[in-house]
């Protein structure tokens, strides 16, 4: 569904600068000796990637964070840092969700061809196919306009990213492009940001969800309720912040007596429970018109175990205990979503009387 900005933009001219600090870059303009700092920087993200032991490929990254260094060297981004500081954020994004090192070097190099005046035929002979295939991706990628539009043009147009894209690391790639982007959006004009943070919920977060990269999806939707209307978002970022210790306390308490009844019915696995995101927070009082006050759901329970048989169980079990609430039920592990998410979801009515979202689904699943 395409969101509608009307009611998200009434203070998009008055972002809190103390809210805009939490976004700010680790990195400094001043350092002084940038070049160094973002070779550590690779270093650290070097640290979760498997042992290589061809040595061109191991270095392949620092030979591309040298070249992309050298190639946007005069230019900087509207926040006046050095561009060269975006493709490092972007590759440390990239390298959390693909421990892979020619994806690695294609986050580095991927505004070189656009934005220098490299060509894809520079790219091949000095860093391999693969990369030049990866860095002519994201390149055809970025062209693709992302006017507003209707859902069905919409639906259209992720899927002609998809298929221009070609390889999905193509779409991780740009997808944490555009996170860096988000988080650094401040210093563009109004009109400007409106304009990114529509496409982002339209294209851009959708995709992230298909693709099961939750995180990114939750982030993207939080920062466009950051920038569309920083008033709600400062509201429930220091409500939720009010109401945290007693929702970890009761969170705590549901994770173990969920623990505990699953165990004494021989269901070993994980029970967890996180914190739902703004974004998430700000849908659910829009669609039910309640103030934050009269939401109450903040947490949700997971529960992950070994089989899909396991996960029927556990259901029965948890609603053997707490009663569920009806129409509030969701099975997508015997009907898959179309980017093949599988769990179940349900909402109970839990201890003291509060409702008590949880999923279920297996390891593999998750």
């Amino acid at each position: 569904m395409q969101v509608s900005l009307h009611s998200l933009s009434e203070e998009i001219d008055r972002i809190d600068p103390a809210l805009v600090a939490e976004l700010e870059d680790k990195e400094s303009s001043q350092s002084p000796d940038l070049h160094q700092s973002l070779i550590e920087r690779m270093d650290k993200i070097l640290e979760g990637f498997p042992e290589e032991p061809d040595p061109v490929l191991r270095s392949l990254p620092y030979r591309a964070l040298d070249f992309a260094f050298k190639a946007h060297g005069d230019q900087y981004r509207s926040s006046g840092k050095p561009y060269i500081t975006h493709p490092v954020a972007v590759a440390e994004l990239v390298g959390e969700l693909v421990p892979d090192r020619p994806t690695l070097a294609a986050a580095l190099l991927h505004d070189v061809v656009e934005d220098t005046e490299i060509s894809s035929a520079n790219i091949t002979e000095l860093f391999g196919q693969e990369v030049a295939f990866l860095v002519d991706g994201v390149t055809k990628v970025s062209q693709i306009r992302y006017a507003l539009s209707h859902e069905k043009q919409i639906e259209n147009l992720r899927r002609l990213l998809v298929a221009t894209a070609k390889d999905l690391r193509v779409i991780l790639i740009k997808l944490c492009d555009r996170l860096h982007n988000m988080r650094t959006l401040t210093p563009l004009a109004p009109a400007k940001r409106r304009q990114i943070c529509q496409s982002t919920l339209d294209i851009f977060a959708p995709l992230a969800h298909r693709l099961g990269v939750e995180k990114i999806k939750n982030e993207l939707q939080d920062l466009c309720l950051f920038y569309l209307n920083p008033g709600i978002y400062r509201r429930i970022k220091e409500q939720v912040a009010e109401r945290l210790v007693e929702r970890r306390e009761y969170a705590e308490k549901v994770r173990h007596n969920i623990a505990d009844v699953l165990a004494t019915h021989g269901i070993e696995g994980n029970v967890e429970w996180r914190v739902k995101h703004f974004w998430s927070i700000y849908q659910k009082m829009e669609r039910d018109r309640k103030d934050f006050s009269e939401i109450y759901d903040l947490t949700g329970i997971r529960i992950l175990v070994e089989s899909v048989d396991e996960c029927y169980g556990a259901l029965g079990i948890v609603h053997a205990v707490w009663p569920p609430v009806e129409g509030r039920f969701k099975d997508y592990i015997s009907n898959p979503k179309p980017n093949d998410y599988r769990s179940i979801h349900t909402t109970l009515l839990g201890p003291e009387g509060r409702l008590l979202e949880v999923q279920i689904r297996t390891f593999q699943m998750h």
